[in-house]
């Protein structure tokens, strides 16, 4: 298949016309460069036009194409007519993906009526490829048909990247400029495009396509008016283009009406063969394309004799227009555009069937032709280098020679630099001892940072823009103090968790460390009477001996397990806080669902070694404890973190020291949404009671106390037993 470009040139040669669009990407947005419509000067499946005459006819819509344009410098793409090619769409058994390439090529040599020797075919997986089904598009069209509409471009030296079948190029458009209409598979649309000749009938839904041609066009109805009149093709075509302001309106339509007859019972058996395959298809509506949609009354006909909505396009939903474009000749030309503007979608890699016809040893030809180019500029890029390295090297001699005086002046130097340096060498040596004594003495503060980054660590795992991006604004509206913007979002449905106090402590062997049995707010950040007389008497210590006075008797054996108890306590507003600390069954699916406590779980990133820390023994409850419970202040059974909320008659003022009664109400201190339980009233505003004559209540927020511990996965082993005694004492 070629290359996706950023711009093509799509080109659809009909009977009576040539149409052209050309498409570039601007940004994310597709803009239609410039168009042409161009006649050709017979049809040309008009009677008494030749083979010979049709190729000149084509010819010279050709070159007026490129005079008025420079499209040499794009891909074009092309298409075939539908008549001329095959499309047959099979369902292959269960294989595995790598062999689905193997198994189309057997069904293309039992589906495809010619030798495939003789035909240009490719294919085109419809399902989605984690589908227990799989159902390809097989495309063909003869090597013969092929050449010849490659010959037209190929004596305008243009070179054709794609070539696509036009039932398909249809598809292509719909499903690009209006997806809107694909909204069920059993609600198809059909686009019905009605060119000179033929009609191409195409069935579409959003994973499905069905196509069939119609040997019924508009010049069916030339036809028609000529035999009717005993008047040539040429007038009878004039004729029929002018019926609607005629004088012989009503007989040039009753001359017609058989073919209208003919073109809806077709279209009604196409239809009725789709229903008979697909029972539950019921067409939402027909979308009509082509030059024929402009005769007067057929689409009035075909809606109340198909009983189907049909519609002709007046404008394209997703294309916008570049400057010098002028809309108005656009709009009037847009019923026409259809196939090339499905030709140009799949030019830009926007498309659903990206098949190529375009033959492979053109396809190798065109790769061979960029390799030369690109062969040749590297040579010359080569050549150009080597002539710039022989002028340097040329040029650096020359200089070379010209600076013997500044040599010896920078040998004088050297010279001088070098005793320079001995001397600091040796000053350097004197001061060694002095920098060992400074390093001893700084040694106790070496990880004075650790407590930091748990910290840093912990706090980057709560619910946030980078782990939450679905509620990215209202983590935006709360750092902003936006509290209007913040209640948009229901209070339940808020991924937040308000962590009210935090603790983190050293401990040597997290295997034996026992998490405190006090709150946070209750121990505050002192240390025991027994701590502070130890840390008393080693400070004496050291003041009276100096750090040298430490005996190796004080140096414990280095720690089993060192790392971090880390106590966190806090609120949320959420639903469910469970599943937003810590959600079942989420570990190996994607990370927007993981909880908070998932996300510690994956601090290491599955690898200790690159991580400074990683949970320890979750499952083992001495090692792991998570306590919640709804926020009620009447419960004096449990103890609840402090700091959640404020009462409502003390606004302003955090819920450290009150003491917990029933009556009182809690509010968010930023938003003053109650977040306490309240009475459930009913619809007189009555508060509502249970069975027993109890008032009900609606519970709001969540409290939760989490511990947990952290194992310091690069901890030093502390020869320093002040230093140690001091990480000890980090909170």
């Amino acid at each position: 298949m070629a290359s996706v470009s950023d711009a093509v040139w799509a080109v659809d040669i009909g009977n009576s016309s040539l149409k052209a669009l050309y498409l570039a990407l601007v940004g994310d947005s597709v803009e239609v460069g410039a168009f042409d419509t161009i006649q050709h000067s017979k049809v040309l499946s008009g009677k008494g036009v030749s083979p010979s005459e049709r190729e000149e006819l084509i010819a010279l819509s050709l070159r007026k194409l490129v005079e008025r344009h420079d499209i040499a410098v794009d891909d074009v793409i092309v298409s075939v007519p539908s008549q001329n090619s095959f499309a047959r769409f099979v369902t292959l058994p269960p294989v595995e993906a790598k062999k689905i390439p193997e198994i189309v090529g057997f069904e293309a040599a039992q589906q495809i009526p010619f030798d495939l020797n003789e035909v240009q075919w490719d294919w085109q997986l419809m399902t989605a490829e984690d589908s227990p089904e799989k159902r390809v598009g097989l495309f063909a069209i003869k090597n013969e048909i092929i050449n010849a509409e490659l010959e037209h471009f190929n004596r305008e030296d243009l070179p054709v990247a794609y070539v696509q079948m036009a039932p398909m190029a249809l598809y292509n458009y719909l499903l690009y400029d209006r997806p809107s209409l694909l909204k069920s598979e059993d609600r198809p649309v059909v686009v019905l495009n009605i060119g000179a000749e033929i009609t191409d009938l195409v069935v579409c839904t959003g994973s499905t396509v069905w196509q069939r041609c119609i040997l019924v066009g508009g010049n069916a109805f030339t036809q028609a008016i000529s035999d009717a009149f005993k008047i040539n093709f040429e007038k009878a075509e004039k004729l029929k283009r002018t019926a609607a302001v005629s004088k012989y309106a009503r007989q040039i339509f009753q001359a017609m009406r058989p073919v209208f007859t003919e073109l809806a019972s077709e279209v009604q058996k196409s239809l009725g063969f789709y229903t008979s395959a697909n029972a539950n298809a019921r067409f939402s509506r027909i979308v009509a394309m082509g030059g024929g949609t402009k005769l007067r009354g057929l689409l009035k006909y075909l809606q109340q004799t198909l009983q189907v909505p049909v519609e002709r396009p007046d404008m394209f939903k997703q294309l916008r227009l570049g400057p010098g474009v002028s809309a108005a000749k656009f709009h009037d030309s847009v019923s026409q555009f259809g196939v090339v503007y499905g030709l140009g979608v799949q030019g830009l890699g926007l498309a659903r069937i990206e098949t190529n016809l375009l033959p492979k040893s053109v396809v190798r030809s065109m790769a061979w032709a960029m390799k030369i180019r690109l062969f040749m500029a590297a040579a010359c890029f080569l050549f150009l280098v080597s002539l710039m390295a022989l002028g340097r090297q040329v040029l650096d001699k020359v200089n070379y020679d010209q600076q013997d005086d500044a040599r010896r002046q920078i040998a004088s130097t050297i010279s001088q630099a070098q005793d320079v340096q001995s001397t600091i060498d040796k000053t350097r040596d004197g001061l060694e001892s002095h920098k060992e004594r400074v390093t001893e003495m700084f040694a106790r503060f070496r990880y004075r940072d650790a407590i930091a980054q748990v910290h840093e660590a912990v706090l980057a795992e709560l619910p946030g823009p980078d782990n939450n991006p679905a509620q990215e604004a209202l983590y935006a509206a709360f750092a902003a103090g936006d509290v209007d913007a913040v209640k948009q979002v229901p209070r339940k449905e808020r991924k937040q968790l308000f962590v009210t106090s935090m603790a983190v402590s050293f401990a040597a062997d997290l295997t034996t460390a026992v998490f405190g049995q006090m709150s946070m707010a209750e121990e505050g950040m002192e240390m025991s009477q027994e701590e502070m007389e130890m840390q008393m008497q080693m400070m004496e210590y050291e003041m009276e001996y100096g750090l040298e006075g430490y005996g190796t008797e004080l140096v414990e054996a280095p720690p089993t397990i060192p790392g971090f108890l880390v106590t966190i306590e806090g609120y949320s507003p959420y639903k469910d806080v469970g599943s937003l600390l810590d959600p079942s069954g989420v570990e190996n699916r994607p990370e927007e669902e993981w909880g908070f406590v998932t996300r510690l779980q994956h601090l290491d990133g599955g690898d200790p070694n690159n991580a400074p820390f990683s949970l320890y023994e979750k499952g083992v409850i001495t090692h792991f404890q998570l306590d919640k419970g709804f926020v009620d202040p009447s419960v004096t059974d449990v103890r609840v973190p402090y700091g959640i909320g404020v009462p409502e008659e003390q606004e302003g003022m955090a819920n450290f020291g009150y003491t917990q009664q029933e009556d009182m109400v809690l509010v968010d201190p930023m938003t003053q949404e109650v977040i306490s339980p309240v009475d459930k009233l009913d619809d007189r505003g009555k508060p509502q009671t249970n069975r027993r004559g109890e008032v009900v209540k609606v519970k709001n927020d969540s409290w939760f106390i989490l511990k947990f511990k952290l194992v310091w996965n690069d901890a030093p082993f502390i020869e320093d037993p002040m230093a140690g005694m001091m990480m000890g004492y980090m909170r």
